[in-house]
């Protein structure tokens, strides 16, 4: 099976097919990689490449985080594809926003983290974003605050401040990743946060939580109660 192509396989057994009969969820990350790759290298198929290049990077986020020049020096990788990945995610991206802007309150901590995780995870660039909620908590707009270095973002309480009443927000969500993969907050998270979270409190606008979006994985401070 390992070298016999994919065409060749029982129909029960391929990628597009499994997806068409039960569904993308049912598909395993390689299954659903190769039916993006679509085809595979001389000796290999899609299916055994993929699994290959998920050993390689350790998983899908280090595999759509890998710059251009890592991608691309992949055997069965190159320019187009990696055009073609990243089309694909900004897709999704803005699939979410369109989404949650057509008035879906964001009902619980998984959605907000899906929300932020889709649009900040796998960045090179350290973004810090804020997240705008009405009174039912529905997302105003995301607005991107500062675009640091790999190492660090400055925001500044005015300019927060200056977008929720902007906005006429009710309340705020702040987020922003680490480039490192790591999503564990520094002391200068937590005291950009407090100093947002008093700026705010000036104009009644509560900060609802603050994520820190990493690969794979998220921190919120709310849930570890450092609000």
């Amino acid at each position: 099976m390992e070298r016999t192509p994919i065409p060749q396989w029982p129909t029960s057994e391929r990628p597009r097919e499994r997806l068409l009969t039960l569904g993308a969820s049912a598909l395993s990350d390689a299954e659903l990689l190769a039916i993006f790759l679509r085809t595979g290298v001389p000796g290999t198929s899609a299916v055994d490449l993929s699994r290959q290049l998920l050993a390689e990077f350790g998983d899908l986020g280090h595999l759509f985080a890998a710059s251009r020049q890592q991608f691309c020096s992949v055997r069965g990788l190159g320019e187009a594809k990696y055009v073609q990945l990243h089309a694909t995610l900004e897709l999704a991206r803005r699939y979410l926003a369109v989404r949650w802007q057509r008035g879906e309150p964001l009902s619980s901590p998984q959605a907000v983290r899906d929300y932020l995780r889709h649009h900040l995870q796998g960045l090179e660039q350290e973004r810090f974003v804020l997240l705008l909620l009405d009174s039912q908590h529905r997302v105003i707009r995301l607005e991107e605050l500062s675009r640091g270095t790999i190492d660090s973002a400055q925001v500044h309480p005015r300019e927060v401040v200056k977008a929720v009443l902007g906005a006429n927000a009710a309340a705020v969500i702040l987020a922003h990743n680490h480039p490192s993969g790591v999503a564990e907050p520094s002391r200068a998270d937590r005291h950009i946060t407090g100093r947002i979270q008093r700026a705010l409190a000036l104009v009644d606008v509560p900060v609802l939580d603050h994520l820190v979006v990493g690969r794979g994985e998220s921190c919120s401070f709310a849930e570890r109660g450092w609000l």
